[in-house]
């Protein structure tokens, strides 16, 4: 007897791409489709018979995988059991099945289409029980060799495998009408192959499209063992893998190949052994790679750690271990590149130009790791990328302001999901050599937080005697960073942790002088603004008295982004006077400049239907353009910074100008003091830090001390009834630091004296209780922005007298430096005809001394 069942006549369809599931075998497939998932909501989560988790598991005609039409269904499928359904909301709704194969059916055709597809179906394989004896003799023979050929794939398997030892316990007593479809599931195959496997309803004819499949699997596996390769008939080499785990399949390995290439992850695998080959790693990474490649071959595709260990052995192929790019070596060539990049930056260059004199002298210099700090626009990274190509080698930037994780730099650990390495390891992965230019932008704006601290993990980073076994967290292996080149940029050292700092080379880049300006642009930032806007010498001309009123008037930068910005905006209104001309470039043309009426609807923007009315223009301009000083407030506007501002706040008693340094450059700094009857308090405004309050109380402390030898009246009965007010201007903008000492001091000798200071003199420096001035620091900066401001006379500490050396000769010629040790020297330079003590108190005090 024997016992037949049946599948119910309609069934909901499971549209699967790319695979194809065999009676008696079992697959995983994943939903993610619109269609496929309302299936498994509305059929399966919903419902708890066992009628209900019988689906129809439909493949695609191949080449139409990406086709939503019904006719790109096949038109025969298999009948599966739902054995296991898992979901996930993140990152978006999916779930995976696991489908047990049972019988094949035939679409007859579609009862539903929306919200999934449900189709009448006919059965064609019986599911029997028992199963009869077939008595033809070919048909014999046939699944004798068939049984014989899956024996000694079954023998060539990893038999610690408990699916392996059970498949070879059970092989003789499965039926043969189960035996052709559940060996050909575990066969490396490709789509097109299963599918004729899947359409063969003719048992005999089934088991003839399987055993090639089956002999071809096993001689794959006796090349292995004997590590070589084959040669199919086509001549085509095949590689096939070291080792097969039968679990992979009868779990449902989802991997299937393209037609004519049927062992992709073998190849896959192969080739992975060859990068790693060729990657040269040292012993102690070899040694793990080789380890972990090995549990790859011997794990699942589906397996947990699957994923994280190729993706590891990927990075560790595609690392430069030991691949370095050629440097360039040539002195000269690399001095005149330089020169050409970027003007000024002398000290930078020089520092350059040694590294590179000592390289050629002995190769195995390690890399220098510098720091470069100035403020903002002064080229800092931008002479990164330079050095770089001076030296023939790759740039790689990092970008590191605002990062607080320190997993940002050594990576995350492996066990975490979504785990990867630093960012100096993917940029090295990125570059592909393992000599390049890393700079870190921005080294000084790193913060801390629950994550770790990035500023600590940076300093086995940058430190020469660490970096060659720099461990990244996912990595897990040393990595020689040696040969790197680290060039960080910081706007500021102070918030730069000092074990960090002391690690690196650090080198001031200064603000640029009005003539470094004028330079810079006419060399590199106008005619770079020209080519941006499509323009060139023949439309438009900027005189250099119109250059050197752009700078002083519409900038007060130590950079040049500022002037970069307004030079574009000249650009612009040129572009539209161009551009409503509809001119050509002519052979000869006048140079005339633009008047006032010419540009006022450019810049007052009134256009009629997105064109500027020409006829407004009592004489049209000829290319090429002149930009005046007449055009150039036409177009910018009235000038932003005024050199009378300053002037006009000078020549009042209790008014000192002083130099501050900043992020951003120097400054000036005007100091304003006034009194007034009160209760003998000092009033302190401008929002000031603590220790700029400090040196104002002292200060006023020392002139108060003072005021006897300099004959000023200030005795304790006045100054219990006397309020004193000293206010910063730009009150909106925090002050801190010492160097304004002796420009408080100076203005309250002045208030005080009802002297007025000398309107061409700024000062900087710190004082004590005895009047002595202490040296400050930022005096370049301080000096050039006394420069830019027109003053003529700078009072500064007389131990800062080393530091004028950074400064340019041209700069000097314009300015009279004065230094100073003690206040006294400060007031008789700040004063016109000096400030003379009191000469009678000097004899009575000369008088009591020698009685004495």
């Amino acid at each position: 007897m024997t016992s037949i069942a049946s599948i119910p006549r309609k069934l909901p369809l499971l549209l699967v791409t790319e695979d194809v599931l065999l009676p008696g075998s079992s697959i995983r497939v994943s939903v993610t489709s619109s269609a496929n998932i309302a299936m498994v909501k509305s059929r399966l989560l919903s419902k708890s018979s066992l009628s209900s988790s019988i689906i129809g598991v439909l493949p695609k005609e191949p080449g139409q995988f990406d086709s939503d039409d019904v006719g790109a269904l096949h038109n025969i499928g298999t009948a599966a059991l739902v054995v296991q359904v898992t979901g996930t909301n993140w990152p978006r709704p999916s779930f995976t099945l696991l489908v047990t194969g049972l019988c094949r059916f035939r679409l007859d055709k579609l009862v539903m289409e929306v919200p999934y597809p449900v189709g009448v179906v006919t059965q064609l394989d019986k599911l029997s029980i028992d199963d009869d004896d077939d008595e033809n003799p070919e048909f014999a023979a046939l699944v004798e060799n068939f049984r014989s050929e899956s024996t000694k794939l079954l023998d060539m398997l990893d038999v610690s495998s408990p699916v392996v030892a059970r498949l070879k316990k059970m092989l003789n007593s499965i039926p043969h009408t189960m035996l052709a479809d559940l060996v050909a599931s575990l066969t490396k195959a490709s789509f097109t192959e299963k599918l004729e496997i899947l359409d063969a309803i003719d048992l005999m004819e089934r088991f003839k499209k399987a055993l090639p499949l089956l002999v071809r699997q096993v001689k794959m596996l006796e090349v292995i063992r004997k590590g070589t390769s084959l040669e199919n008939n086509s001549g085509r080499r095949i590689i096939v893998p070291f080792r097969m785990n039968i679990g992979d399949t009868t779990k449902g390995s989802k991997r299937v190949d393209d037609e004519g290439d049927t062992n992709s992850d073998t190849n896959d695998l192969l080739e992975l052994q060859t990068k790693l080959k060729e990657a040269k790693l040292p012993p102690q990474a070899k040694k793990v790679a080789v380890k972990d490649l090995q549990r790859l071959k011997r794990m699942g595709p589906f397996s947990p750690e699957h994923g994280v260990i190729r993706s590891w052995l990927e990075l560790i192929s595609e690392l430069p271990w030991a691949r370095a790019s050629q440097e360039t070596l040539d002195i000269h060539k690399a001095r005149k590149d330089l020169d050409a990049d970027h003007y000024a930056m002398d000290k930078l260059k020089r520092r350059v130009l040694e590294y590179l004199a000592v390289r050629q002298l002995k190769n195995t210099l390690r890399g220098p790791i510098l720091c470069f700090v100035g403020p903002p626009g002064v080229g800092k990274t931008s002479v990164g990328r330079s050095i770089a190509n001076t030296l023939g080698r790759e740039f790689y930037r990092i970008s590191l302001g605002g990062i607080c994780n320190q997993s940002d730099i050594r990576g995350h650990r492996r066990t975490y999901i979504g785990s990867m390495p630093g960012r100096i390891i993917q940029g090295l992965k990125v570059v592909g050599v393992n000599n390049p230019v890393f700079l870190l932008d921005e080294i000084d704006k790193m913060g801390s937080g629950m994550h770790g601290d990035p500023a600590s993990a940076l300093l086995e980073v940058l430190d020469p005697e660490q970096n060659c076994t720099f461990v990244d967290h996912y990595l897990n292996v040393p990595f020689d960073l040696s040969q790197v080149m680290f060039i960080a940029t910081a706007n500021t050292t102070k918030s730069i942790p000092a074990p960090l700092l002391d690690r690196m080379e650090i080198i001031h880049v200064p603000g640029y002088t009005q003539e470094e300006k004028m330079q810079i642009a006419e060399r590199h930032l106008l005619p770079k603004q020209l080519r941006e806007h499509g323009l060139d010498s023949t439309h438009m001309q900027l005189p250099q008295d119109s250059l050197k009123t752009l700078i002083a008037q519409y900038t007060r930068e130590a950079g040049v982004r500022t002037l970069e910005r307004k030079l574009g905006a000249l650009c612009r209104a040129v572009a539209v006077r161009v551009a409503e001309m509809k001119l050509k470039k002519p052979s000869e043309a006048n140079i005339e400049s633009i008047s006032d009426e010419a540009l006022t609807d450019v810049r007052s923007g009134e256009v009629a239907d997105g064109r500027v009315d020409a006829a407004s223009c009592a004489i049209p301009p000829q290319l090429p353009i002149l930009l005046d000083e007449a055009a150039l407030e036409d177009i910018l506007g009235p000038p932003i910074y005024d050199s009378d501002d300053i002037w006009s706040r000078l020549g009042v008693p209790g008014v000192a100008v002083g130099l501050a340094w900043t992020q951003t450059g120097g400054h000036v700094m005007m100091v304003e003091a006034s009194k007034m009857e009160g209760d003998g308090e000092i009033v302190l405004t401008g929002q000031l830090g603590n220790i700029m309050q400090e040196s104002a109380h002292l200060a006023l402390n020392w002139v108060r001390t003072a005021a006897r030898e300099y004959g000023l009246k200030l005795d304790g009965e006045m100054m219990s009834h006397t309020d004193i007010h000293i206010h910063f201007p730009a009150g909106a903008v925090g002050k801190d630091g010492p160097s304004a000492g002796v420009t408080i001091a100076t203005a309250l000798v002045s208030l005080f004296s009802g002297r007025p200071v000398a309107s061409d003199v700024a000062m900087t420096g710190e004082i004590t209780l005895r009047g002595i001035v202490l040296p400050v620091g930022g005096i370049k900066e301080k000096v050039l922005a006394a420069h830019r401001a027109g003053l003529r006379r700078v009072i500064l500490p007389k131990k800062c007298e080393k530091d004028l050396v950074d400064i340019p000769e041209s700069i000097k010629k314009d300015l009279f430096f004065i230094p100073v040790t003690h206040v006294d020297e400060v007031l008789q330079a700040a004063f016109e005809g000096g400030f003379h003590a009191n000469v009678e108190l000097d004899q009575v005090s000369g008088a009591l001394g020698s009685k004495l």
